[in-house]
């Protein structure tokens, strides 16, 4: 069995974070983002905003973590509080939002995602959360079916987001933390 591993993500990372982000959405975003987006990614404007989220986290409560198979980088996560709070969502103050969970196609299909999905609960929930919510795009069909596929479902709310170069919209999927008790 292959050395799998998840941990938090340090500034050594911030190269492969990025190239791993650039190649998986250039590959698989091609229908979900438009083309002009994906094009004007640039590997140094991204490295420079994971180098950020790693080295200077706008809180305690945000995260990256890194997805390991052996000595290679194959995915990531990032996660923090909830920066789009709802009205009516419960317990808005122990919500922790995934911004982004990414493994590299060519890593797909060994577990990776859901080891970091694993950490990303476990983490949050050591944190005082008990709800996790993630925002994934209505054409990104495997993010959608990755989550569903770990218990997660949609709570109803869509957003357009204004990429300037077209609109993506989004389903907000949540999942409780909440321990599932056991009966004797």
């Amino acid at each position: 069995m292959a050395d799998v591993s998840v941990r938090p993500a340090s500034a050594d990372d911030v190269a492969d974070l990025a190239r791993i982000q650039l190649d998986t959405w250039r590959l698989a975003y091609q229908t979900v983002l438009p083309a002009e987006i994906l094009q004007a990614l640039s590997v140094e404007d991204v490295a420079a905003s994971w180098h950020a989220a790693i080295t200077a986290p706008p809180s305690l409560s945000h995260h990256v973590l890194v997805a390991m198979e052996g000595e290679s980088r194959v995915g990531f996560t990032a996660f923090g509080p909830d920066a789009d709070r709802q009205p009516q969502d419960p317990d808005p103050d122990t919500t922790a939002a995934i911004s982004m969970l990414l493994v590299e196609p060519r890593w797909g299909r060994r577990g990776h995602g859901s080891r970091l999905l694993a950490a990303v609960a476990d983490t949050a929930r050591a944190a005082g959360a008990s709800r996790l919510v993630a925002w994934v795009p209505v054409a990104d069909a495997v993010s959608l079916q990755f989550y569903r596929s770990a218990g997660w479902e949609a709570d109803g709310l869509r957003r357009d987001l204004d990429t300037g170069a077209g609109s993506v919209t989004e389903l907000r999927l949540h999942a409780s933390l909440a321990e599932a008790e056991e009966t004797p």
